[in-house]
């Protein structure tokens, strides 16, 4: 992966290719943002900079042969760390430890913005905690004790340092503090809070933050067949979380708009027998549809706080959105959305734990008709 195929981050990029162009890079960084940032993307993108033999200023050269290894994740001085949970129904764990680096490849070419969880589903792993076992500290300081096979550098690249086991942390400080020349230890991390003080005090921490809207939003435009409506309402949804964008896109054309409108005015109305037929029509949605469509209320409900508390400098909706606001701050006050948000927290809850679609929308709808119209 090369620096251009990262939406956004620009002022980030532009540190780290700087600080090879002065060969001022620091032995250990700690690529650290929450759920949902690019730290993994611009840490292999990094790697592969580091690697490039026709490198610019600001990117690999994307053809030579570093390049072509390294965006197939196969160059042999880029090495892997990565959490492991048991496999579903896998009982041959020599095999599947032998064949693990090759999903994750397949992993990375096919998910490049892909999370813990999807990385777990890609590989058929249990429910149960992943966690990077105490035996990669061992295969860490093996691995870089050699000699790079073709780049000037070695790369050790540690996918969520925070889920590993404290023999293994504790058995990589010594090489993190003091690595073999030209070796560079690129962490990334969801929970750099998690993290032993001894691990964070020997790294340089990179801040990566969220994606601003506008680069979701151009993204989407770039890469799938989506109009304008559709590609900003899966931006609104994301929050920043890109992985969570692509994913939106595969579902079912929700119109979220059309729905939370048309449903708050039906319980503003107070219209019982069309909010059972809008609870029949929730039920049938897939989970995915059922979650995305209250957390896009949710959306909405801030939205409507900016409008009355006059913050719309930084109001994130237009169009059809905008309009809805306007006329739904004129019958909904601060005190009435803290409690439509907690009622809609609540039904999120008992979604997530299975609960039946239909009756959770049927006591929502009516918990906001009174909410709203008491």
């Amino acid at each position: 992966m090369n620096f251009s195929s990262i939406p956004g981050l620009e002022e980030i990029k532009t540190k780290l290719t700087g600080s090879v162009q002065s060969n001022h890079i620091a032995h250990a960084l700690l690529f650290s943002g929450k759920p949902g940032s690019l730290n993994l993307p611009l840490a292999l993108a990094f790697a592969q900079y580091l690697h490039c033999q026709n490198k610019t200023g600001s990117d690999s050269c994307g053809t030579c042969a570093a390049c072509s290894k390294s965006f197939k994740y196969i160059h042999p001085d880029t090495h892997f760390v990565f959490p492991l949970g048991n496999i579903k129904g896998d009982k041959d764990e020599e095999r599947f430890r032998s064949e693990i680096l090759k999903t994750w490849r397949s992993f990375l070419l096919e998910q490049p913005f892909g999370s813990l969880a999807q990385w777990i589903a890609f590989y058929g792993g249990e429910d149960k905690q992943a966690l990077i076992a105490r035996e990669e500290s061992r295969e860490i300081v093996r691995n870089l004790s050699l000699k790079p096979f073709e780049s000037s550098n070695k790369v050790m690249i540690i996918w969520l340092p925070e889920f590993m086991h404290s023999s293994a942390a504790n058995g990589i400080l010594k090489i993190l503090e003091e690595p073999p020349p030209h070796t560079f230890f690129l962490l990334v991390t969801n929970g750099a809070e998690q993290l032993m003080p001894t691990i964070l005090s020997r790294t340089q921490i990179v801040h990566v933050p969220l994606l601003a809207d506008e680069a979701i939003e151009e993204f989407l435009q770039k890469n799938y067949s989506l109009n304008e409506d559709q590609c900003h309402e899966i931006t609104q949804l994301a929050e920043g979380d890109l992985s969570f964008a692509i994913q939106l896109t595969n579902t079912e054309e929700d119109h979220h708009q059309t729905r939370f409108i048309d449903w708050m005015r039906t319980c503003f109305k107070k219209d019982y027998v069309k909010l059972i037929g809008l609870a029949d029509e929730f039920h049938e949605l897939d989970k995915l549809a059922q979650r995305n469509l209250l957390h896009y209320g949710q959306g909405m409900m801030r939205e409507t706080l900016l409008q009355i508390s006059g913050a719309t400098s930084i109001s994130r909706i237009k169009g059809a959105e905008e309009k809805f606001v306007k006329d739904f701050s004129k019958i909904i006050n601060v005190p009435k959305i803290e409690v439509a948000n907690q009622l809609i927290n609540e039904a999120t809850y008992h979604l997530e734990r299975n609960g039946s679609a239909k009756m959770i929308f049927m006591d929502l709808s009516l918990q906001l008709a009174k909410a709203i119209n008491p």
